[in-house]
Formats: C-alpha cells, sequence, structure tokens
C-alpha cells in the first residue's frame, strides 16, 4: 500500500490529542501498514497517526535504516540537559527552528500482538521519539519554539505556498 498523504499545518486532527488504542483489529493493523510504508520514503525519521489523518496513539519510525513502530507509547525517561536541536516536521514543510529537546529519551508501548515494546535513544532517536509523542499529544515542534522563532515561523508558514 502507498505511504499516506501527511496532513498539514491547520488540519485539526494536528492540534488534538489522540485516543489510545483499546483493541488491535483490521484498523489497527491497516495503520500499522500505511504507518509502515509512509515512513520508509528518504527524509523521513518518524510519522505520527495524526499526520496522516488517524486520532490514535500510533508512530514509525525510521533511524539510520531501523525502522518499527510502537502502538501507545509514553515517555517514561528523558535525561540530559535538554538543548537546542535544528528540527522541522512533515506537517510543517520546508521549515527548520531550533527546538529543545533532551538528548536521551526512553517510550514504552506495545506491538500488534499486545507485547511491550520500548524504545530508546540519543541524538536523532531521543528526537524523533519526543517529536512523535507530542504529535499523538496534539502538540507539533512550533509549539516549543521560543517566541521570537515562533513568531519567526508563523511568519514563514503563512506567507508558504502550502498553508
Amino acid at each position: 500500500m502507498p505511504e499516506r498523504q501527511i496532513r498539514l499545518l491547520g488540519d485539526p486532527v494536528l492540534k488534538t490529542a489522540s485516543d489510545p488504542i483499546v483493541i488491535v483489529d483490521d484498523r489497527v493493523r491497516a495503520l500499522v501498514t500505511d504507518l509502515l510504508d509512509s515512513v520508509r520514503l528518504p527524509g523521513r525519521a518518524g510519522v505520527a497517526a495524526s499526520q496522516i489523518g488517524v486520532n490514535l496513539r500510533a508512530f514509525s519510525y525510521n533511524i539510520d535504516g531501523d525502522i518499527g513502530y510502537i502502538l501507545n507509547p509514553a515517555i517514561v525517561e528523558l535525561s540530559g540537559e535538554p538543548e537546542l536541536v535544528d528540527e522541522g516536521c512533515l506537517s510543517v514543510p520546508g521549515l527548520w527552528y531550533p527546538t529543545k529537546r533532551y538528548p536521551f529519551a526512553r517510550v514504552v508501548g506495545t506491538d500488534l500482538e499486545g507485547d511491550t515494546v520500548e524504545l530508546s535513544g540519543m541524538g536523532v532517536m531521543a528526537q524523533a521519539l519526543q517529536h512523535e509523542t507530542d504529535h499523538l499529544d496534539g502538540l507539533l515542534y512550533l509549539d516549543r519554539l521560543d517566541k521570537e522563532n515562533r513568531r519567526a515561523a508563523m511568519k514563514e508558514v503563512r506567507a508558504s505556498t502550502w498553508f
């Protein structure tokens, strides 16, 4: 199945907290397939279900060729001193802004069989875990920018051809 269209800033699903997955059925299995297909494209570190228009707590990741997914992820550990890292988002194409992220993150969730999944990492993996979990909580990285950068980003968004 081909990747799903990415929802862009302005779509209400991106600002809505995602519902937990209670029952794994054919719909959820199809969602995971769509998430995995959508994250395989070059330049994609992660895709949250909300980014493809589904209001459920799931995301896929593609970090250094390691591709996978997690259902109902929850951040259980953030450590190190938060640092500014350049961050972009498929839902806000073309923009990159320094965003405060912890250098280490760990999330726990489940897979399609209900088994516990733990993902953790530093660097890009830590950033992706925080970024995708934010999506599931109805947050975009723009929401984490300082006032000056947020103002500049929103000006850039309004001037973009996609908004």
